[in-house]
């Protein structure tokens, strides 16, 4: 759709892992497409989320947080991230005024300078923080770091705070463009992804330690029933025969949990019933397995029909 009005780009948000770009994304998108969690490294893949009006499309690109990669599976999410940089119209670096600066950030200046993609710097978490000269000693040094940055906003992602300016501020600095994606399309993952990762974001909230980082879940089988039902089978894996009960949980009651409530996200976003088959096997070292990680880390399957 050709139109001089119309504004339009690919927007990525960079950022140490937990700074709360996902929780940004459903925040300006008004309803949950990409998973969260407050543990770090929760995003594993980059994830384009659309958001379409009257006279603009802003195609937001979610990557995993830049970190130092321990595993193969740190390695294949730094690298995606780093990648969904090149080729955008404007980058959004996120810091957290609670954390304060890390190494992980300067890590992340240095790639977002070396991009010389425009970016607005975002202060996340402002409603946290009473000490504004912290803020402000932040954002001086970053900017100290990132030559391309045009603006600074504070704002929080949770609460709402400043994401009308931030808004604003996007469309104002995209170029006239095409309408990329279809109006009614929020995202351009494929279905198995997206139901693999509301039921992962269930496994980070209701387990702990090491069983969130050591888990993947892979959709084996998605199909439509007769009765108009969305049959899904999923396997969660774990790594360690140990790990296995702590997800099954006892007399089940764990899975069962993950199960109802990631059957309540997929119902609401597909908007029609779901059978939620859950599965846990174990798959030994399966983060540093590069025929596993291809499967998890990257769905090129086709998308259920309506």
């Amino acid at each position: 759709m050709e139109n001089k009005s119309f504004k339009s780009g690919f927007v990525a948000l960079a950022g140490k892992p937990n700074v709360g770009k996902s929780t940004l994304i459903n925040a300006l998108l008004g309803q949950k497409v990409v998973i969260v969690s407050d543990k770090p490294q929760t995003t594993r893949n980059r994830v384009n989320c659309i958001l379409t009006e009257d006279h603009y499309q802003i195609v937001f690109v979610d990557t995993p947080g830049i970190h130092k990669p321990i595993r193969k599976i740190g390695e294949y999410m730094v690298n995606i991230a780093i990648n969904a940089l090149k080729g955008v119209d404007l980058i959004l670096f996120m810091i957290d005024a609670k954390d304060g600066l890390r190494n992980s950030d300067l890590r992340v200046a240095e790639i977002v300078d070396k991009s010389k993609i425009p970016t607005i710097l975002l202060v996340n978490k402002v409603d946290l923080v009473k000490d504004k000269e912290k803020i402000n000693l932040m954002t001086k040094k970053i900017k100290s770091l990132c030559s391309n940055i045009l603006k600074t906003i504070e704002i929080s992602a949770l609460t709402g705070k400043n994401l009308f300016e931030l808004k604003q501020s996007i469309i104002d600095l995209l170029p006239e463009g095409p309408q990329y994606y279809p109006e009614d399309m929020i995202t351009d993952k494929p279905s198995r992804f997206i139901i693999s990762e509301l039921i992962r974001e269930k496994i980070f909230h209701l387990t702990k330690e090491e069983i969130p980082h050591s888990s993947g879940v892979v959709i084996e089988e998605l199909k439509e029933r007769e009765n108009g039902v969305l049959y899904v089978r999923a396997e969660i894996y774990v790594e360690k025969n140990s790990q296995k009960p702590i997800i099954i949980g006892k007399n089940g009651s764990m899975i069962k949990k993950i199960g109802q409530l990631a059957r309540q996200d997929i119902e609401e976003l597909f908007e029609r019933k779901v059978y939620l088959d859950l599965y846990v096997k174990v798959r030994d070292k399966w983060r540093d397995d590069k025929n596993i990680l291809n499967n998890i880390m990257e769905y090129k399957i086709e998308e259920i029909k309506d």
